[in-house]
């Protein structure tokens, strides 16, 4: 089994990849491989166990241009056996009824090709209208929320605090993986 967890992210400004960074220096369980979706292929996502997805939402709930790209390929991988968790930039007051779509986007085909999700995240404290990140019904987004246009001092916290979750889930998944189960 590889305990090294794949970072896949995609960023046009620069502010995920950012995010992606200060991600791998709060990383403290195991080795950690970035790549940027631009540069991904089947294999990448395949010979990983734990992925960290990482991207924003564009204008009217778009996904970053770089996965947009690869969209196509990303909804044929089989994500069974793998644990993934996954982090998105959004602006919740410009676009609050598409705030993080992107995680939602990403998290509804990991689920359907077989994957679990882990490393989901409380709405509260949130101000949007809707999302396709939001579990419906129980006040939980598929990953981090992250909005760096309106509230850039929370963000650290928001990672650090996801990060703890985060770590505590691979070690939980790393156990049963290695008794077998």
């Amino acid at each position: 089994m590889n305990n090294k967890i794949g970072i896949i992210y995609g960023s046009d400004t620069g502010m995920t990849e950012e995010i992606t960074h200060n991600i791998v220096d709060e990383w403290n369980v195991s080795d950690v491989e970035v790549i940027e979706v631009s540069n991904a292929s089947l294999s990448d996502f395949e010979r990983f166990n734990f992925l960290i997805l990482g991207l924003s939402t564009w204008y009217d709930g778009d996904l970053q241009s770089d996965w947009e790209s690869y969209f196509d390929e990303f909804k044929t991988i089989d994500f069974s056996n793998k644990t993934v968790a996954i982090f998105g930039l959004g602006d919740q007051y410009g676009y609050g009824e598409y705030f993080i779509d992107g995680v939602g986007m990403l998290a509804k085909v990991v689920i359907t090709n077989g994957g679990e999700i882990i490393g989901k995240w409380s709405t509260k404290g949130y101000d949007f209208t809707e999302s396709k990140a939001e579990i419906i019904g129980e006040d939980l987004f598929y990953g981090l929320a992250i909005d760096e246009d309106n509230e850039p001092e929370l963000t650290q916290n928001r990672i650090n605090n996801w990060l703890a979750i985060l770590q505590e889930e691979y070690n939980n998944v790393t156990v049963e993986l290695a008794l077998g189960g």
